[in-house]
């Protein structure tokens, strides 16, 4: 594989409009990575930790908040950096590798949620099957299948961007890497990386979401069948926290990606950016420690445990 390129840096021009305020923009950005990166810390390390935890559902959510943490690693670090220099630029290299690991991430991260929609759906409408479907096993075939996909997935983008040829203009319309605005910068036809691009967002992107969505209507068919209000309310109470998630993360995918022809203005299109890889990684934690039970009994136990070992 060889890219002949004369382009050897790209200049992000995502913050030319927000002259005068990098610094404020630092401060906020670097508050939302760490409680990013401590929020799905602590998810993680609760349920590697509490036994109560042990569960299939809390296995795929202790996935899912890696794939956060490698999600806003993958660009945050970069824009607090640029954020702090005067010309704002990422070598050719360092680009292509931000790109593979975005990529990666992304879609897995939709992957994982169609897997933990079925996880749901098994535990709500076939209840009785639910030990024997999910087995040990299958949920580590399961879990390890959408980094592999996400992983296969981004190679393949990574590899057709990297060998198109940028011979020209250097900067991008943007504060990381991302396939859209690479493919406007470079000097040769991109058709065939275009078509690749939306085909494979069906598969990864739309397939998924359409499989969540018949999930739930089959749970929400098979939740109102029961009786019992008590009943209703369990079940529910452990599809809001999957289902806000899902919710936010594809609104934040369409608004970013489902651009007018026109594109939006500067300040539209940032905060698009932001809402995609920033603000979704900080949110996923805070909704599932917030509206989870388990998960705020089991931080109990385990500060309970830690504050009697002092």
């Amino acid at each position: 594989m060889q890219n002949l390129t004369s382009v050897q840096e790209f200049l992000f021009m995502g913050f030319s409009h927000l002259a005068g305020y990098e610094s404020l923009l630092f401060l906020l950005f670097l508050v939302i990575y760490v409680i990013t990166v401590l929020g799905n810390s602590m998810i993680f390390t609760l349920i590697w930790v509490d036994s109560h935890l042990h569960t299939p559902m809390y296995f795929f959510l202790s996935n899912l908040s890696t794939l956060d943490l490698c999600y806003s690693s993958s660009t945050t670090p970069q824009i607090l950096h640029n954020l702090l220099m005067e010309r704002k630029s990422i070598s050719f290299q360092a680009c292509m590798a931000q790109l593979f690991f975005l990529i990666s991430c992304a879609g897995g991260e939709c992957i994982l949620l169609a897997v933990m929609a079925y996880d749901r759906y098994v535990a709500i409408c076939i209840p009785l099957h639910y030990p024997t479907i999910m087995a040990r096993r299958t949920c580590v075939q399961l879990a390890v299948s959408p980094w592999v996909i996400g992983i296969l997935n981004s190679m393949l983008h990574t590899i057709l961007t990297f060998c198109l040829p940028y011979c020209g203009p250097n900067k991008i319309q943007h504060f990381f890497c991302d396939v859209p605005q690479l493919l406007k910068v470079s000097c040769k036809d991109t058709s065939l990386n275009e078509t690749v691009l939306h085909v494979v967002t069906v598969f990864v992107g739309f397939g998924p979401f359409l499989f969540i969505i018949l999930s739930y209507v089959r749970i929400i068919s098979s939740v109102l069948k029961i009786h019992s209000v008590e009943g209703r309310s369990k079940a529910f109470s452990t599809c809001g926290s999957h289902l806000t998630v899902v919710s936010l993360y594809y609104a934040t995918i369409i608004f970013n990606y489902n651009r007018p022809a026109g594109g939006y203005s500067a300040h539209v299109d940032t905060l698009a950016s932001v809402l995609f890889c920033i603000i979704t990684p900080l949110l996923n934690p805070i909704i599932y420690s917030l509206r989870n039970k388990d998960v705020l009994e089991a931080l109990r136990r385990v500060t309970t445990h830690l504050s009697g070992n002092l």
